[in-house]
């Protein structure tokens, strides 16, 4: 039905997260639409995708230098790290401007079933050990793969002398007590100021 070209770039963008095959359609019949120029910027821009952008050397946030914006900028808390699990983790924490200390990336969580030698979990020892790190601020997502690495980490680093919290849970605004999971009232519950 459709060209063995256009067919293709449908199955690239409907293998993205969250693209399924009529959005991968549409995205494809928009770009064939656009002028050559634009659609040229697009091909280049994702084509210097792995050239131009690499894991930042010391939090493994995505950057375009040797370290990324937040760990070349000296005047963030030195000695405060937030661990969080992907790069886009720590875009959404920038977002509230109420934090100016640094990050961690650990590139994933604790599953049972798969390898997590990749997790940057040793990295963040090293930090913490050897560069007097007092605040670990722990931010995975609360799930239960979320909350094992959190332990993990807590366990793994509670032998330096650092202070370990977790971002708090709870109700979020404008929400209905009566619609919220126990799990999420009851967090709330603990979590209270």
């Amino acid at each position: 039905m459709y060209p063995k070209a256009f067919k293709k770039l449908i199955d690239h963008f409907a293998s993205l997260p969250s693209v399924g095959p009529k959005m991968a359609e549409r995205l494809v019949l928009f770009l064939f639409k656009q002028n050559p120029e634009k659609l040229e910027d697009f091909a280049k821009t994702l084509s210097e995708l792995k050239t131009n952008l690499k894991y930042c050397q010391q939090c493994y946030n995505i950057s375009e230098g040797e370290f990324c914006l937040v760990c070349a900028d000296k005047s963030r808390d030195q000695k405060s790290i937030c661990v969080v699990e992907e790069p886009l983790d720590i875009f959404a924490i920038e977002k509230t401007k109420k934090y100016n200390g640094l990050y961690h990336v650990l590139g994933g969580v604790i599953e049972p079933i798969a390898s997590n030698d990749k997790l940057k979990i040793n990295e963040l020892e090293q930090r913490v050990k050897n560069n007097g790190i007092t605040e670990i601020i722990l931010a995975m997502n609360p799930t239960t793969e979320g909350d094992a690495t959190a332990l993990y980490v807590a366990r793994t680093l509670k032998k330096y002398p650092t202070q370990i919290t977790r971002l708090a849970r709870g109700l979020s605004t404008g929400g209905d007590i009566e619609y919220a999971d126990e799990l999420t009232l009851g967090s709330a519950i603990l979590n209270r100021k």
